[in-house]
Parts: C-alpha cells; structure tokens; sequence
C-alpha cells in the first residue's frame, strides 16, 4: 500500500487546490463547492436552452407543468414542478443566502466597519447604477416594474469564472467578491420583500408572523438543535406561500434566527479534546481492532459529541445544506428557469427591445461603473483600503464578473413580469447575454491585470 506521501503526489488537485493546497478552511470549502457548483450551473443552463430549442421542447414543457399537491390533514397545496422549484425549493436557496448573510456579518469580511465599507459601497453602486440605466431606458412603460433584474449578481456563476484563473487569484480578490455578492443579495431580498409583493393575505400573513416569533423564542430559549427551526420554518413558508409575500423570504428569516454561537470555548475544547487522546492512545491495544475495543469506542463518541457541540447550530446547517443547494436546488432552477425557446429570425429585435437593452447594459456597464466606481470613491476617499494584494485593475475585473445576473436575475425577472410573459422572454435573453459578456470580459480582463501565480 501506498503511504499517505505518496498517496499526496498521486493525488490530482483541482486548480483551486492546486492554488490553496487542501480545502480545509470554512472558507476554501465553500469557494470550492462554488467554482465547481459554478460550472454546473452553466452546463445546465445551456441544457436547458438545447432542450427548449429542439424537439426536446415538448417534453419539457410538459414536464414544468406538471402539477404537485401537498396534502396535510383539510390543508391542500397544488403546484406545477415550475412553481414548486421557483417557491419551494428555492426557498432553501434563500435559507442559505441568510446563512451566508449572517455569518459574513458576525466573522467575515463584513464584522469589521473599516473592512465592511468597501465590499459594501461596491454592492450598493452595483445595485443603484444598474438599476438607474434600466429605469433610464424602460421610464414611463408597462416593463418599468423590471428595473430590480440587473441589480444582481451570482455568486456561483462569478466564482465558476475565477476557478478557471487557478493559482493566480488571490485569496482578499475572492474574499471581496463574496462579500459584495452576499451584500447584493442582501439588497435583492429586501427589494423582492418591499416591491415585488402581491396583494397581502393578512390571516396567513398572521401565520407567518406567529413562526417567526416562535422562532426568535427558541432562540432566546437556547434550543440549539436546527431541528425545530426547520420545521417552524416550514411551516412560516406555508403561511408565506399563502399570504402574497414571497414565500422564499421564509428561508431568510429562517436562517437569521439559527444560533451561532458554540458550546465551548476554544481553549476549553481544547483541553477536553487533548484528555480524551490520552485516554485513547492509553486504551490503544495494537493486536486489537478498533471494533474489538468498547473503551476506545465509547472515547470517540464522547469526541464526537465534543465536536457536535463546538460547532454552531448555523455552521452545521449550512454545511450540511450547501452541497444540496449548490449542486441540485440551484442547478434544477437552471434547468426549469433558462429554457429561452428563441425565434433565431427575430433575435435581433429581441436584443434591440428596450427590456433586453435596458438588462444587459444595466449589468454589464452598470455593474463596472457602479462596482468599479464606488470602490474608487471609497478607496480615494479614505473610508477604507484595498485588501492585501488587491489592486484597483483587480477591482475593475472583479466589476466585470459582477454583472453575470445569471440565478437572482432571473429569479427577479420571474416575479416581475409574473402577467408579461413577452417581457419575461426578453429579460431572460438581456440576462443571458450580459452574463455571457461579463464573464468572457471578467475572466479575460483578470488574466491580464493577474499575471503570476498568487504568493502561497
């Protein structure tokens, strides 16, 4: 058998590993699960365009309007697949962008003032600029609802791109990104909760708001298992689905009120851990298995348990979550959500269209010039600084990169013109075609300001 050297040379490292060596931080992982998360996203976005433009596209229409019900005692719920994915399951999309919110707030790059400004100022001019040139283009007509769908950014997409840079990104390039995305985010559920709202349903609003409380008791009663929150989450999204507020707001609500904080302390845990490998390299009898060795056994539940209670009741969801978002939720919305059936003849006016103009230019030249501008103001202005190996060209790339609206976008647009199914049509191909361009863009203007490998 080959020993763990060996095994170490053998083994083939993604380019990100190759950049980072193992993903062992919370921070590579979820980079990592991104890039690759990314890619597939891309590879069924661009299954879905096949299967709407082929003679695939019978069945799968077919297949989005299929109807689900959920059945609970008198209560019944009927849905096509489309809706289910787009209220449902993007709903736990949403619970991890609220984890993500929450976490970055607490010990990202966003616990610190001096550091948070930055990353913040460069969401809020990519939200406000994009939004300004659409309204620009689209003022005073039927599609002027549209204006939120550039303001997004995804971050999956973004990170897919910077994966193919491999060992020439550096690691404050990419911490930057996410910030900013995670703030986008941040300023796309508070636009979908306050403008893209139905007729309000106050009885299952009420339903809503009484989860919501429970939720925050449990929190202040220090109910540490995610259980509970889950299930009083879903039943907040019941009353969500129902009430004419967006049901997939349930899922940041839920998220916002899992506690963070651990059991132990780190020295403590620590010195329990330490006691406990005494224990075990003392109970050690090397002609036995560890099968065979109930003491030995019973020290690594105890070592488990130790763990468990370490880690906080929001890492373990969202560790155990992001793996399922990121490579079926997301890329199932892909798949329901990108299939464009596109009458080649008439492309060019579909471009032309002040909806597709009024998306495309709101993300790829909004994106840079509110991204790119803001940061420049911040940074000139002394209100913050450039990250470590970070420099304004960087930034510029990272601007570009910004502007693929791809999962948010489309997301947004689907609420917007919910009645306008032409419009919908044509914000879809805006997004598309700006995140086409944003990405080639981002990745070709980085390749060239990043021209060496990142210092390990």
């Amino acid at each position: 058998m080959a020993n763990s050297k060996d095994d170490s040379k053998n083994y083939k490292k993604t380019s990100l590993e190759k950049a980072w060596h193992d993903a062992l931080t919370p921070f590579e992982e979820f980079v990592h699960d991104e890039a690759s998360s990314g890619l597939l996203l891309m590879a069924c976005a661009i299954l879905a365009m096949v299967a709407a433009n082929t003679g695939l596209v019978h069945f799968y229409e077919a297949a989005l309007h299929t109807e689900l019900s959920i059945n609970i005692g008198p209560y019944s719920m009927s849905r096509t697949i489309h809706h289910w994915i787009n209220d449902g399951l993007m709903a736990l999309f949403f619970l991890m962008v609220g984890l993500e919110i929450k976490r970055e707030v607490l010990i990202g790059e966003l616990a610190e003032i001096r550091k948070a400004v930055l990353p913040i100022g460069a969401a809020i001019g990519g939200m406000v600029i994009p939004a300004l040139i659409y309204t620009s283009i689209n003022s005073g007509t039927d599609a002027s609802g549209g204006w939120g769908i550039p303001m997004a950014t995804d971050i999956a997409f973004a990170v897919g791109v910077l994966a193919l840079l491999g060992n020439r990104i550096p690691k404050p390039l990419i911490a930057f990104l996410l910030a900013l995305a995670i703030v986008d985010d941040l300023g796309a559920v508070i636009v979908i909760a306050l403008f893209y709202t139905a007729d309000i349903n106050l009885l299952a609003l009420g339903f809503a708001g009484i989860a919501l409380v429970m939720l925050i008791g449990i929190n202040r009663l220090g109910v540490r298992n995610p259980l509970p929150y889950m299930l009083i989450g879903f039943f907040m999204w019941l009353g969500m689905m129902e009430s004419g507020i967006h049901a997939t707001l349930a899922g940041v609500l839920t998220a916002l009120t899992i506690p963070a904080d651990s059991r132990f302390k780190g020295t403590d845990f620590s010195e329990k851990i330490t006691a406990l490998m005494a224990r075990f390299k003392k109970a050690d009898h090397p002609q036995r298995s560890i099968l065979e060795n109930s003491e030995q056994q019973a020290i690594m539940q105890t070592m488990e348990n130790y763990v468990h209670n370490m880690e906080s009741p929001l890492q373990r969801v969202e560790h155990g979550m992001h793996l399922w978002v990121s490579f079926l939720i997301v890329p199932l919305f892909a798949l329901a959500n990108a299939g464009i059936t596109i009458n080649f003849s008439e492309l060019g006016n579909m471009i032309a269209h002040p909806v597709t103009m009024g998306i495309s230019i709101g993300l790829v030249a909004g994106k840079v010039l509110g991204v790119f501008g803001f940061s420049w103001i911040v940074v000139k202005m002394g209100w913050s600084s450039l990250p470590d190996k970070v420099t304004m060209p960087m930034i510029g790339g990272v601007s570009l990169l910004a502007g693929i609206g791809f999962t948010m976008s489309i997301f947004i647009a689907g609420l917007a013109f919910s009645e306008q199914m032409n419009y919908l049509l044509n914000a879809k191909v805006g997004i598309i075609l700006a995140s086409l361009i944003s990405g080639v863009a981002g990745y070709l203007v980085l390749r060239k300001v990043i021209s060496t490998p990142a210092q390990k």
